[in-house]
């Protein structure tokens, strides 16, 4: 009771800020305004530059791609009313609407996409999620330096036209296209205002459904109807605000008391989503997704991957979603998912006859303590220090509570767990400076790829600095085929090469819990993690 009359406390402070009007408000002159808790502050909100989920959720509202999602999360027109697809599938050509408008009131052109995946491609930008346009031609080789940009398989033929021709067919191409990494930007805003150009509205220019009104920094993103968007009539929310929320308890009791009209992806306290779900106010999303952690595996004393496989047997996966995450998570078997595509109709990745459970759900303690001998610290004597980083939540501090207390139980080992700010922990992920990490992944299409692929020797998000060619090869093989039982069977074989190394160790594969104010119809909620808002209406 203490904690949540504290956290009471925090989250008023907290939201005085705030903008009045939200769903539960009676009376209010702003009643199609929206107050909503996606995550805290987030490292960025350029489309390039971004690897998070709620960064993705924000740029989706900014922008539009050349396809977008419907209701029921099908693929349809975007920006592009229409397109072509020639040559086996190894060629898409895209027709931009008439009319449609920058923020700013400039017209939005083919030009501003080929430009903004080209900057995401060039090796100066750094962009986490380069390899995700690696699907198109040359579009690796220009990002690792061993092609030039015009060798890239982009081409805008006039302002309306733009030609992408890609290595090998790919299946998910127009699910990709509405991707946030795929988002157009404005080459004269990136030049004019350079690195600043997200912080300000007059600098953040979009093309999407919202505008940027004011972002103040560990607070609130402030967003308002882009009325120059070509679809503005079927959007019915006039103004969203985002609420930067650390505190998961600060969160809940701002939804309790009115203040805020959603908790959204997972930031509900641990210790109450259990209660919440049982009593119909929390609601539970099948998701894409997989939590685990990861090891920096050139650092001491990681580098032993037999200690890495002591620590992951060690480990009770089915009490962990039991007594800790207690939404409904099932313990992980492997990185992929269930529910992730496969070539077996009816079946999915993990139990499609050659999907392998590389780990049981209750630890195997005399194993790991094998492992750990073997690895020279028996009984886990000797073993160096080692610590685990973690972004700043009360969720995923339970978590990390609980692989200490298991390690330590289980094989005699200390492990000191820090927190940090989200913003502050994703750049120190990328420079492999961690010992322990804690991560996740959700996918960005359905496919094993998704997961499979940031394994990948250069990978922007290959935390962990894993480097196989063997298993590259495998991952490049099943980009480049168009046979999909072919891929599969390449996929299958990648992802035990990589449970054998261990670079990561999966712990639970997600669902989604949030809590929404009944009165909000229509937001969606995908596998992939993005929540939209775009069909959205207040009852």
């Amino acid at each position: 009771m203490l904690k949540r009359a504290f956290a009471v406390i925090v989250a008023l402070t907290l939201l005085l800020s705030l903008f009045t009007g939200c769903v539960g408000d009676k009376g209010s002159e702003t009643s199609s305004s929206l107050n909503l808790i996606e995550g805290p502050e987030p490292e960025t909100i350029d489309p390039a530059l971004n690897s998070s989920v709620d960064g993705g959720t924000y740029i989706l509202h900014f922008f539009e791609g050349l396809t977008r999602i419907d209701k029921d999360e099908n693929v349809v027109p975007g920006v592009a009313e229409k397109w072509d697809i020639l040559e086996g599938g190894t060629k898409y050509v895209f027709h931009l609407r008439d009319n449609i408008k920058w923020s700013d009131g400039e017209p939005v052109k083919a030009q501003d996409y080929e430009y903004a995946w080209k900057r995401a491609l060039d090796p100066k930008t750094a962009s986490p999620y380069a390899s995700i346009l690696y699907y198109i031609k040359n579009a690796e080789e220009f990002n690792t330096g061993k092609a030039k940009v015009e060798d890239v398989g982009i081409k805008t033929t006039d302002d309306k036209t733009i030609e992408v021709t890609l290595k090998a067919p790919t299946s998910y191409m127009l699910k990709l296209m509405g991707f946030p990494t795929y988002m157009p930007v404005r080459k004269d805003i990136i030049e004019k205002y350079g690195d600043k150009w997200t912080q300000s509205a007059e600098s953040y220019v979009t093309n999407g459904a919202y505008k940027l009104q004011e972002w103040k920094h560990k607070d609130v993103l402030e967003m308002v109807k882009n009325d120059n968007y070509w679809d503005k009539e079927n959007i019915h929310i006039q103004k969203i605000n985002w609420k930067l929320v650390e505190d998961d308890n600060a969160a809940l009791n701002a939804y309790d008391s009115g203040e805020v009209d959603a908790i959204l992806n997972n930031h509900i306290p641990v210790d109450e989503v259990q209660n919440l779900i049982n009593e119909g106010k929390a609601k539970v999303y099948p998701m894409l997704g997989t939590y685990y952690i990861e090891f920096s595996i050139k650092n001491k004393p990681v580098d032993n991957v037999k200690l890495r496989k002591a620590l992951s047997l060690a480990i009770d996966r089915q009490q962990l979603v039991d007594t800790v995450t207690k939404a409904g998570q099932k313990p992980a078997t492997g990185l992929v998912p269930y529910g992730t595509t496969s070539a077996v109709e009816g079946k999915d990745f993990r139990n499609d006859g050659e999907g392998i459970n590389f780990f049981e759900p209750t630890a195997k303690v005399d194993a790991a303590k094998k492992l750990l001998a073997e690895a020279g610290y028996p009984d886990g004597k000797g073993v160096p220090p080692i610590e685990i980083v973690y972004n700043t939540n009360t969720s995923h501090q339970k978590v990390m509570e609980f692989l200490q207390e298991q390690w330590k139980k289980n094989l005699g080992i200390d492990v000191k767990i820090s927190n940090m700010e989200w913003k502050t922990l994703i750049p120190k992920r990328q420079k492999h400076d961690f010992i322990i990490t804690r991560s996740g992944w959700f996918a960005d299409f359905n496919d094993p790829m998704s997961f499979l692929s940031i394994f990948v020797t250069g990978d922007g998000n290959n935390n962990p600095g894993y480097d196989n060619p063997q298993y590259n090869a495998l991952i490049k093989k099943a980009q480049l085929s168009g046979d999909q039982k072919e891929r599969m069977k390449a996929m299958h074989e990648a992802e035990k090469l990589l449970m054998d190394d261990m670079p990561a160790v999966p712990l639970y594969f997600y669902v989604i819990y949030q809590m929404e104010n009944p009165k909000l119809k229509g937001m969606i909620t995908s596998k992939l993690g993005f929540n939209y808002l775009h069909y959205a209406t207040i009852e």
